[in-house]
């Protein structure tokens, strides 16, 4: 492999790849020797910075077709180099960090096998030490090795040893209501019930639901299946929240819970069969945690306009940073070290990471969190929804994603156009930037003009623009949508065809 090819596998903070064939025009690049040289360099660069000449790394892995070898391959590595490894199969991408607070098993580090919601033939890697999961230049460090071939020498190989780690993770939650509660079985009497997709999250209702006195009859796609043949384990597709919600009014649940593939990202679905999604989980878990205490929220750039003059009205201040878990992640952690109280970061893709919890996005502890609430309402029966009640609401939203002409540096040149559209929006009657922005160009549109606001930005990792609007009033984004047009239209390398299509629905 050359340098390029090690490269080419970083995805942000994470590891990933092709890693099984079956679709056209996308050949295996996680292959056995990537996965082996990558694990070797993580546990060389480990070992050069912890000074520690005996390393023990734990694996787990979720539900993909590929879990299987490519964990046979992380196994050898650690072996080979040395190391010992606590192999825990099946897990969530969040118990393989909390794992390593764990005293007793004395893991220095923990590899994660998974590409979270991606098709079925990907797979890849996610690296934890005590201190949490690593920066995306920790990323480009180690692959930087792997293309050298580094690697520890080993004066004689590491060993395996099969744990069960899964149940204790989930005890944990358990045991977190229980103390909340002041119940043994504080879920009684309440229908819940989960769509795990097919991932690694079905064991939340057998190993918390049931536990905690829950009625879970309903529950679906609870078995592991890497060929995801329901749906994409996904809280950001629409399918699977479809899916959710009608199981949910077929049952008459008063509750249901749905988690991607790795478990670290979930949304909800009230009694009625409402989703609790996006702006309104944020809401949700933004209303839960000001009650105990006013705070910082930070989010990511695309929530609405509604959200903030929510977390407002509960005693918050709405930070809208920057897309991608990492950035809102770092950002509230920046915050509380400064000393100002942020209790919580959280994506409108599910990512939700509470300051009490590590900051670790994970998507159990996440609706764990939100059911203590339920169990507390149901005393005084009132339902979770209302919460959210007052949550200001557009009445219309849209996402469109641009893409560029073949060949062109998408970077540079998309950087340039919003620069320039900055300042063409400002030049225009009815159109302003908004004053909190980190990302991209957002602009407000006055009420003559669409009255609502759109967000272009550029995609983290792909060669595309998506833009994000919304209006509070019917037809407003069709207008907003016209105004974009004649400010993206004069870029040559910009392909407008989504928006147009957008515009002649």
């Amino acid at each position: 492999m050359q340098a390029k090819d090690w490269e080419k596998l970083k995805s942000g903070s994470d590891v990933r790849g092709t890693a099984l064939e079956g679709v056209a025009g996308e050949h295996v690049d996680l292959t056995d020797e990537a996965v082996s040289g990558i694990v070797k360099a993580f546990l060389y660069r480990l070992a050069m910075q912890s000074g520690k000449k005996e390393l023990t790394v734990a694996v787990g892995h979720d539900s993909r077709l590929s879990a299987g070898r490519i964990a046979d391959c992380v196994l050898k590595a650690i072996v080979a180099s040395g190391a010992n490894a606590l192999f825990t199969g099946l897990s969530s991408t969040p118990s393989m960090f909390m794992l390593l607070k764990e005293d007793s098993l004395e893991a220095d580090a923990s590899v994660m096998i998974t590409a979270s919601h991606l098709p079925f033939n990907k797979n890849g890697l996610k690296f934890f030490t005590k201190d949490g999961g690593l920066e995306g230049k920790d990323i480009s460090e180690i692959l930087s090795l792997a293309a050298e071939g580094k690697a520890l020498s080993a004066a004689a190989p590491g060993s395996v040893k099969n744990i069960n780690y899964i149940d204790t993770y989930a005890q944990g939650l358990v045991r977190f209501v229980r103390e909340k509660t002041g119940k043994e079985r504080p879920l009684s009497g309440k229908k819940i019930i989960v769509d795990a997709g097919n991932g690694a999250g079905g064991f939340y209702v057998d190993k918390v639901l049931k536990p905690l006195g829950a009625d879970t009859d309903g529950s679906q796609f609870l078995e592991p299946d890497g060929r995801f043949p329901n749906h994409i384990p996904n809280p950001e597709n629409k399918d699977a929240m479809r899916s959710i919600s009608e199981q949910v009014k077929k049952v008459k649940a008063d509750f249901g819970i749905i988690f991607d593939t790795d478990v670290d990202r979930a949304g909800a679905v009230d009694s009625k069969g409402e989703e609790i999604n996006r702006n309104r989980l944020i809401a949700l878990i933004s209303a839960i945690l000001l009650a105990e205490k006013p705070g910082v929220i930070v989010t990511d750039s695309v929530t609405s306009d509604g959200l903030a003059e929510f977390i407002k009205k509960h005693g918050g201040v709405h930070r809208r940073f920057k897309r991608g878990y990492k950035n809102v992640i770092d950002e509230s952690k920046r915050l509380n070290a400064e000393g100002v109280y942020s209790p919580l970061a959280i994506e409108t893709s599910g990512h939700a990471a509470l300051k009490e919890n590590y900051f670790l996005d994970d998507g159990a502890y996440l609706v764990t969190r939100i059911l203590i609430s339920l169990a507390t309402l149901a005393n005084e029966g009132k339902d979770i929804s209302e919460l959210i009640k007052d949550l200001p609401e557009p009445a219309e939203a849209a996402e469109v994603r641009l893409s560029f002409k073949e060949g062109t540096d998408f970077k540079t040149l998309g950087s340039g156009a919003i620069e320039d559209i900055k300042k063409r929006a400002t030049e225009q009657d009815g159109l302003s930037l908004a004053p909190d922005n980190f990302e991209g160009v957002r602009i407000v549109f006055g009420k003559d003009d669409g009255d609502g606001w759109a967000l272009v930005r550029m995609s983290l990792h792909e060669p595309i623009m998506p833009i994000n609007f919304e209006s509070n009033k019917k037809g407003g984004c069709k207008q907003i949508a016209k105004t974009l047009l004649s400010l993206l239209g004069k870029y040559d390398f910009l392909n407008t065809e989504n928006l147009e299509k957008y515009l002649a629905k």
